[in-house]
């Protein structure tokens, strides 16, 4: 019998602007976040950068992908949490951003020009956790403060039938550097919708 809590390991996984500090033990990937780093494209500041710390696995086909958050944020834009990335001009960041005082539950979703929605936080959450479900051309992000209860915080386009780079994602813009933890990050396959609907009709 295959372990299973054996066979999806954060040790396997490729770095992507690798940081110059981080650790990984115990499914949990901790790093200090690399300086003047981010993911944008374009809209409305003008620049694009795709230089921050990301690291990933890549999935073909529907899933679901799961982390608990927890950072140290200091700086203005100081962000951490999922991404979903076909390439460089497609891609969705969520997770928690920092921003002048405040925590923000963040989504990033870009193609080829990016866009950006908050939802603010009256307190300051302790941990976080974030879920994505992609299913066929469209992801669904999720956040919870208990693992249990999951609101839909962003239902956005990302392209089907193409693999996908899905893992933990830092960005510190406009500071210099943070600390931040990822723990029991976990992808769950997905059967494909329209493959079983196509076996349903063909019994």
């Amino acid at each position: 019998m295959i372990n299973k809590s054996l066979s999806q390991t954060l040790e396997k996984m490729i770095w992507f602007n690798e940081p110059e500090k981080w650790e990984i033990k115990d499914n949990r990937l901790s790093m200090f976040v690399t300086p003047q780093s981010d993911y944008w494209r374009i809209s409305h500041y003008g620049f694009t950068v795709d230089d921050a710390p990301f690291l990933y696995t890549t999935y073909g086909g529907e899933f679901e992908a799961k982390v608990k958050i927890k950072g140290s944020y200091k700086a203005r834009f100081d962000q951490m949490g999922l991404m979903l990335r076909i390439d460089k001009e497609n891609y969705i960041k969520a997770g928690i951003e920092f921003v002048d005082g405040k925590y923000n539950l963040s989504t990033v979703v870009t193609h080829k020009t990016s866009d950006w929605s908050v939802i603010a936080l009256d307190k300051i959450p302790s941990e976080v956790w974030v879920k994505a479900v992609r299913r066929l051309d469209a992801v669904e992000v999720f956040y919870s403060f208990d693992d249990k209860n999951y609101i839909m915080m962003r239902n956005a386009h990302l392209q089907d039938n193409s693999p996908v780079m899905v893992g933990l994602m830092a960005a510190c813009p406009d500071g210099n550097g943070f600390n931040a933890v990822f723990e029991n990050f976990k992808v769950k396959h997905l059967p494909d919708e329209r493959r079983l609907q196509w076996l349903q009709n063909h019994k």
